[in-house]
């Protein structure tokens, strides 16, 4: 998935005077993959909404599709994003696995982006498909929408927000965010350091009681709230093999890393 920026540069003449000029950037926002050459959507001048990423760009069709496994119908107004143009990639250079899991028979392109449909004819993204999964009791969460609301919180620098299928909450690893609490720590009772603050008593709960407050306020719902948190003075990079170049968590590295201490969070929760 990518979601870009365009910043149109647009001149003004005053009413008052003709002879100046009032300049401003009009941004415009997009969505596509680098398998459609980039574009797929595209919000339209002077539409100021926020939430979506346009309708379709002239030339490309786009729809949702099913993803029964977790329970996602086009019907109901939500699935994957599946698209189709005349300059759509037609495969992955001497990769025909690759490319028969990208286009299905018909040609169309499957995103792994879970999207809606919006009343204005616009289209939203949800989450990833991979990013996805349901609870215990039948929710399905998105585990990035709800690290995306965290990390709103300014003691929250890192954050990995995951789960298990057989348990019915979230559990989170938070990296603190350091440069915030070199100037808020010493003046809160609190240590400045990443590793110092993370094992200060009360520092956790803290964390947390900001976290759901944050949750609560963005309107997630209870059950996509996080349980419980454990403090990491390690920074998530791309050196660790945490991150991706583009500085996205690489789940599953974080999920292997954290398995255990996920694990350990749900039993300590009598879970």
């Amino acid at each position: 998935m990518i979601l870009f920026l365009i910043s149109v540069n647009i001149i003004l003449f005053s009413n008052q005077f003709c002879h100046s000029l009032i300049p401003y950037a009009q941004v415009l926002e997009g969505y596509g993959q680098t398998e459609a050459i980039a574009g797929l959507s595209l919000t339209l001048p002077g539409d100021n909404t926020l939430g979506h990423v346009g309708p379709p760009l002239p030339g490309v069709h786009i729809k949702l599709v099913d993803v029964p496994e977790m329970n996602l119908y086009a019907k109901d107004g939500i699935g994957e994003i599946v698209a189709k143009s005349r300059y759509m990639m037609t495969e992955y250079y001497k990769q025909p696995g690759k490319t028969a899991d990208a286009l299905d028979k018909d040609g169309w392109l499957h995103t792994e982006d879970i999207g809606i449909y919006k009343a204005s004819g616009t289209l939203k993204i949800v989450d990833r498909k991979k990013n996805v999964f349901k609870l215990s009791q039948g929710e399905y969460v998105a585990t990035e929408k709800i690290e995306n609301t965290y990390r709103t919180s300014p003691l929250v620098g890192q954050i990995f927000v995951d789960g298990d299928s057989t348990k019915p909450c979230l559990m989170a690893i938070v990296v603190p965010d350091d440069v915030y609490l070199a100037s808020w720590a010493p003046s809160n009772g609190f240590p400045s350091t990443l590793k110092e603050f993370c094992e200060a008593q009360g520092a956790k709960q803290l964390v947390l009681d900001d976290m759901i407050s944050d949750g609560k306020r963005a309107g997630i719902m209870s059950f996509e709230q996080v349980k419980d948190i454990f403090l990491e003075p390690e920074v998530f990079s791309i050196e660790n093999g945490l991150l991706t170049p583009t500085m996205k968590n690489k789940r599953i590295a974080l999920r292997k890393k954290y398995c255990d201490r996920v694990q350990q969070l749900y039993r300590e929760n009598g879970l």
